[in-house]
Formats: structure tokens, C-alpha cells, sequence
């Protein structure tokens, strides 16, 4: 029992440095005056490339057979967070940041629901209740969002949604495989999608580039990688509540950079987003110490 313990201390360890990793996305973006595809195609190039040297530094020829023997399951989670890093990108464009925001808050409920259809993984009241607390924290952070008439960014904000919560439980169904190699592929393959549309390759300067290899490599590689090997050890859930961290992070990161100074709505909402993340994780403590 405390070997699991430990387990699933490490877990939530590494689902909040993933958290913290995605959280800068805001702070490189306004680093790089290029469009939205040019900067997705360095940052999966880089990013892929960077978790692909670090899988044969660490593993050597053992690295080489997980990216060549990913399996269907491998296959099926890179072609997923594909999916959802290519649908993201135009949902921004196509409608309000507040539409999107909200709609990728809900994630952590899809999961959960995608979890008990697939896996029969059973949630707690206890987290539902901390989901939906977290999910209207998001909603007061991006203000007065509301479902316009925007319909195709809408639901591309959807399919990201459905696309991630989909892989999260896929990682935990699959996780007798490693699934780092996937994450490599999914860059990879991100960065072949975003080429016909980048306008901007051309006119990358070598400081940008040294600011986008930093953005593939602790934004998606280091996020994704821990992530995935949280997903191990987490309920899919609880991972996905405890990513919702992210939201309130974003703020902090471009308030410290750029002396952005966060609204109230961001505070509020950043402490209901923090609270209810603490309080099931410390009420799931409590319930394995009552178990053990």
C-alpha cells in the first residue's frame, strides 16, 4: 500500500510540473512576431526532436524500438494529440479566446466520462464536485464568454477537447507501453500538418530560433513527457483536473515577464481553480490513509 502511495504522490508530482511546463505557452508566444502556423512548426519540430534525443540518451537502442514499436496504441495517442495541437491553433482564430478557454475546460469532465465508458474507471464525487469548481473558476478567468455565432471555431475548440480527453484515457488504457515516443511522433507529425500554412519560416531569425527550440523543449516536450508518465500512475479524472492548473498559471508567468498585471477576474478565478484541485487531492489522501 505505500509503494501505491508513493506511486500516486509521484503522479500528481508530475501532472503539476506538466502543468507548469504548458502554463508558458502565453509567455513565448508574445516572445515571437510570426503567425500561428510558423510557430506551431518550429515547436513541434524542435519539440519532437528534442524528446527523441533525450528517449536515446536515456534508453540508447531501447529508444530506437519504442519510436520504431509504438503499436496501435502508440499510433493512436500521437495521431490524437496531432489532432488536437492542429485543431487549436485555428479554434483561436476562428472565435473568442473565451469560447475556446471554456470549452477546453470541460476537458476533465470528458475524460472522466470517456474513462468509464472505455475503462470503467469509477471517479469520486468528490472529484466531479472539484471539476465543476474548477470549471467555473475558468469561466470567471476569461470574463463573459458565451457560445456566439462563430460555429467552426467552436467546434474545433470541441474536437481539441474531445481529441485530448480521448488520448489521456488511450495513455492510461495503453500503459504497460511507453508512450513517450508518441509524443515525439505527435510533434513531428504537428509540424508536417502546420508546413503548407506557416508563412513565416523563411523569416526566422537565429535569436527567435533559440527562443523557439526553449518553447519546444519545456513547453510540449517536458509537458508532454511528464504528463504522459503521470498518466501511469493517475486516474485519467484526477490527471485531467489537476492539469486544469494551467488556466490560472498562464497569467502568473506573463504578469512576471511582461508586468502584465492580472485582473481580479484572473485572481478569483486562479483561487477557486487552486482550491479545488488541493481540496480532492487532499481529500483522496485522506481516503487512502482510511483504506490502508
Amino acid at each position: 500500500m505505500t509503494g501505491t502511495h508513493s506511486q500516486y504522490r509521484v503522479g500528481i508530482a508530475l501532472v503539476v510540473g506538466a502543468s507548469i511546463a504548458w502554463s508558458t505557452a502565453p509567455f513565448f508566444t508574445r516572445l515571437l512576431p510570426y503567425d500561428s502556423w510558423t510557430i506551431l512548426f518550429w515547436r513541434g519540430l524542435f519539440g519532437g526532436a528534442m524528446i527523441a534525443a533525450i528517449m536515446l540518451l536515456l534508453q540508447g537502442r531501447a529508444g530506437l524500438r519504442d519510436l520504431a514499436e509504438m503499436g496501435k496504441g502508440g499510433w493512436l495517442v500521437a495521431a490524437l494529440s496531432t489532432l488536437a495541437m492542429v485543431a487549436f491553433i485555428p479554434s483561436l482564430q476562428l472565435t473568442n479566446v473565451s469560447n475556446v478557454a471554456v470549452i477546453i475546460a470541460t476537458g476533465p469532465l470528458v475524460t472522466a466520462a470517456i474513462a468509464w465508458i472505455w475503462l470503467r474507471e469509477a471517479i469520486a464525487l468528490r472529484t466531479v464536485l472539484a471539476i465543476l469548481t474548477a470549471l467555473g473558476g475558468v469561466v470567471i478567468i476569461v470574463g463573459h464568454a458565451r457560445i456566439d455565432s462563430d460555429i467552426l471555431g467552436i467546434a474545433l475548440a470541441c474536437l481539441t477537447t474531445v481529441a485530448i480527453a480521448v488520448m489521456t484515457v488511450a495513455v492510461r488504457r495503453y500503459k504497460s507501453r511507453s508512450m513517450v515516443a508518441a509524443a515525439a511522433v505527435s510533434n513531428i507529425l504537428g509540424s508536417i500538418v502546420s508546413f503548407p500554412f506557416a508563412h513565416g519560416l523563411a523569416d526566422v531569425t537565429g535569436h527567435d530560433l533559440l527562443i523557439l527550440a526553449m518553447f519546444g523543449f519545456f513547453q510540449v516536450a517536458l509537458g508532454l513527457t511528464l504528463f504522459f508518465l503521470a498518466l501511469r500512475l493517475l486516474p485519467s479524472g484526477q490527471a485531467a483536473l489537476i492539469s486544469t492548473l494551467e488556466t490560472p498559471l498562464m497569467p502568473f508567468w506573463v504578469w512576471l515577464a511582461f508586468h502584465d498585471v492580472p485582473g481580479s477576474r484572473a485572481l478569483i478565478g486562479g483561487a477557486l481553480v487552486m482550491a479545488a484541485v488541493i481540496a480532492d487531492i487532499i481529500g483522496d489522501n485522506r481516503a487512502r490513509k482510511l483504506a490502508a
